[in-house]
């Protein structure tokens, strides 16, 4: 899988849980207040994790370094359903990597939702060549914030 400076990639297995839900829910808690925080209790993202590593209808990667979770990507079909990368390795590539596995996974198209509040992820994914393709109040998610669904490749203009 891929590896840059030292990083791996590959799936996630049930023993990967644990340090995939801490992962992901240190990054929930850095990342306030861009993201919402989690509503959640730990023990509920433990058990859905560990249930992701067992579901035919997800791929769980994880990027790794020296033993040390760094990064996590949870495919769902077409849909980027989550991309966390560690606190305080952002900016290192780690997300671009996860991102270029899943384009290579689903070259067809990728869909995701982030957060209307997360511009640097906003930002990143445009960067990455996903594009806005609608926008929700929030209503319809569990944190009740607005967010953008945005699609890769975007939609072909009209007449193209």
């Amino acid at each position: 899988m891929p590896s840059e400076a030292g990083l791996s990639v590959r799936l996630a297995t049930p023993q990967d849980a644990e340090a995939l839900a801490g992962l992901y829910l240190r990054a929930r808690e850095a990342a306030v207040p861009a993201i919402p925080p989690s509503v959640h209790p730990p023990g509920d993202v433990r058990r859905w994790m560990r249930s992701r590593t067992e579901s035919p209808d997800s791929e769980l990667w994880l990027a790794e370094e020296v033993d040390e979770v760094v990064g996590l990507l949870l495919l769902e079909e077409s849909w980027v359903h989550s991309l966390y990368v560690a606190p305080g390795r952002t900016r290192e590539g780690i997300g671009t990597v996860l991102l270029d596995l899943a384009k290579s996974l689903r070259p067809g198209g990728l869909g995701l939702w982030v957060f209307v509040s997360n511009t640097d992820a906003r930002r990143f994914y445009e960067r990455h060549g996903f594009v806005e393709v609608g926008r929700t109040d929030g209503t319809a998610n569990e944190e009740g914030a607005p967010d953008i669904e945005m699609a890769w490749p975007g939609p072909v203009p009209a007449g193209s």
